[in-house]
């Protein structure tokens, strides 16, 4: 075993927030590497997988955005829901919930797939949900919630113990933006300030031309920068008021990721302080 990977003492319910090109997946990553029972959860990864498994909820979903129509939140909460369902991190019971009483769920009657598909709202379940304080059932929550509107919707069914707000000067992110270079067919990313190929302007495996992300330009990244914050800023005042918030500054994730460690370890891992 990995001698920097650490145990948790209790369930890490958290979520990750910051601008375009701060390094969010990357801090991901790293806390899934150093925590094992971290698991990752992605709402559109939820939706595509309902989609192309054609279950209950991903029919619906399909038949939604076929119309025209966004996904409803509600919706994605119902994805979210169900998946920490079928893990067993969550209960209608009454009787607090731990992995070993997963069993039991399948009884519950007002919380099944059909209820999560045509209830017309999450929050009048006639027994709000349980989650499971075992520190397996801790994750990270990815593409949910973006607003304020849906943290609350949130809040009433799955407790979010800890939003990270990972900051990086706007200079520092466009100068990241400017050296990024990719190698589109498998996704390798390189930098020319901190990744840089062995050859440059060639992928390190193929030899193939690397190239720049449509995106990746200056103009586009301030327009995308102007609307996260025109959303985050109530999120994380949202979470503010709810005392799981915590702000971490870094010019790189070299300088985030151990700051990162640290409090996690403070919140979640026994005999840390």
């Amino acid at each position: 075993m990995n001698t920097n990977m650490k145990k948790l003492s209790k369930a890490a319910r958290i979520i990750l927030v910051g601008a375009p090109g701060v390094g969010k997946g990357t801090q991901a990553e790293r806390l899934l590497q150093r925590f094992p029972q971290l698991s990752a959860i992605s709402s559109g990864d939820l939706l595509r997988d309902n989609v192309k498994n054609q279950t209950p909820l991903g029919i619906k979903a399909e038949h939604t955005m076929k119309s025209g129509a966004l996904v409803p939140d509600a919706m994605i909460l119902r994805l979210i829901l169900h998946e920490l369902k079928s893990r067993g991190w969550l209960s209608t019971s009454a009787t607090p919930l731990t992995l070993s009483s997963a069993s039991a769920m399948s009884q519950e009657h007002d919380f099944d797939t059909d209820s999560f598909v045509n209830s017309p709202s999450l929050a009048n379940l006639a027994t709000p949900p349980h989650t499971s304080n075992d520190p397996s059932a801790s994750f990270i929550l990815d593409g949910f919630p973006r607003t304020a509107g849906q943290a609350g919707q949130l809040d009433n069914l799955i407790p979010i113990n800890l939003v990270v707000s990972l900051r990086t000067p706007v200079k520092v992110i466009l100068e990241r933006i400017a050296g990024r270079w990719i190698h589109a067919p498998s996704g390798r990313v390189y930098n020319t300030t901190f990744n840089t190929p062995k050859v440059a302007g060639r992928d390190d495996i193929t030899g193939e031309k690397l190239t720049k992300r449509a995106d990746d330009d200056e103009e586009t990244w301030i327009k995308r920068l102007h609307k996260f914050e025109e959303t985050s800023e109530p999120l994380l005042e949202h979470y503010a008021r709810k005392g799981v918030l915590w702000e971490v500054e870094g010019n790189s994730s070299d300088e985030i990721s151990p700051k990162l460690f640290e409090e996690f370890e403070r919140r979640f891992v026994d005999g840390v302080e």
